[in-house]
């Protein structure tokens, strides 16, 4: 029997062809709207649709309550489950200006005296000149530059008195923490930094003003987290970076690769003496680590 032509039996109802059904079909269908294109959220560039990613709000990429159910979903006896919300933060491009203009104020490619412009900045990093502006402003508070208006930032100039100072001061907080570490700490915990003791080697031997520095508080905040006081670490490793500057032009230079070499070797020694359980000998290449940095040697 044919019955999609002719129709039910008995019922009367006109026959519906092929076509027919699909229509009625997809009548009773809601049309889901698109769940997001990529162009509608830009993350490499860090910005959504109305959005402003890089003020740190929220972006949610799940659909909406309201967007109705796609094909094949069974909604109509669940109860809602919550749903979480994606955020999607990208990379600081503050924090990362921020961290290549330290690393040229280490190198002395960000000159002592010399005033620099946020646009020109930003053209050397590739980026607009509102990153670097924030990052400059982070270093004008940390003392490494100072607003010049109008103009932009000048690097400050510093003398073999203020580095003497910072030695003092790092002396101050470093010396008794290790000392104390010395007599508590067991000697497995200090066999544990020497491949950060053996980094600074290694970067020391490269000539890199730059890639010992960072090695360098690396190794120091390594061994002053095992007092287990952040916020000693974190004021330790604030005044470590600042002593990590270049002084003025025509002061004495430093970070020369010698220097840069023999420093590291303190560490060695005085993760050994650590190891060995040596306070006196503690005592000894401590105070002398940051008498260095008193004279004008390179900062450790």
């Amino acid at each position: 029997m044919k019955q999609g032509a002719q129709g039910s039996a008995g019922t009367g109802n006109p026959p519906v062809s092929e076509a027919g059904r699909g229509a009625a079909a997809g009548a009773g269908e809601a049309r889901v709207p698109s769940q997001g294109r990529a162009a509608d959220l830009d993350v490499g560039r860090g910005r959504g649709r109305g959005e402003d990613v890089d003020r740190g709000r929220d972006v949610d990429l799940g659909r909406s309550p309201s967007v109705p159910a796609a094909r094949g979903e069974h909604v109509h006896s669940e109860a809602p489950i919550p749903r979480p919300r994606t955020v999607v933060q990208r990379a600081s491009v503050r924090g990362q200006v921020l961290d290549a203009l330290r690393t040229a104020l280490v190198t002395g490619e960000l000159m002592p005296g010399v005033v620099y412009s946020a646009p020109a900045l930003g053209d050397r990093f590739g980026v607009s000149a509102t990153p670097v502006r924030e990052a400059m402003q982070q270093l004008a508070q940390e003392g490494a530059v100072e607003v010049v208006p109008n103009r932009g930032f000048r690097v400050v100039e510093r003398g073999a008195r203020e580095l003497a100072e910072l030695a003092e001061v790092r002396a101050l907080i470093e010396i008794p923490v290790m000392l104390r570490l010395a007599r508590t700490v067991p000697a497995e915990r200090w066999a544990e930094l020497r491949p950060l003791a053996e980094a600074t080697v290694r970067a020391a031997s490269t000539g890199c003003r730059a890639t010992y520095a960072e090695t360098d508080r690396t190794f120091h905040r390594a061994v002053l987290s095992l007092c287990g006081n952040e916020q000693l670490v974190q004021i330790a490793d604030d005044l470590h970076r600042r002593a990590q500057w270049p002084l003025e032009t025509h002061a004495r230079p430093s970070g020369r690769h010698a220097d840069l070499l023999a420093d590291a070797a303190e560490h060695m020694a005085l993760l050994d003496a650590l190891i060995a359980g040596d306070v006196d000998g503690v005592r000894v290449l401590v105070g002398g680590h940051f008498a260095g940095d008193a004279c004008g040697g390179p900062s450790r």
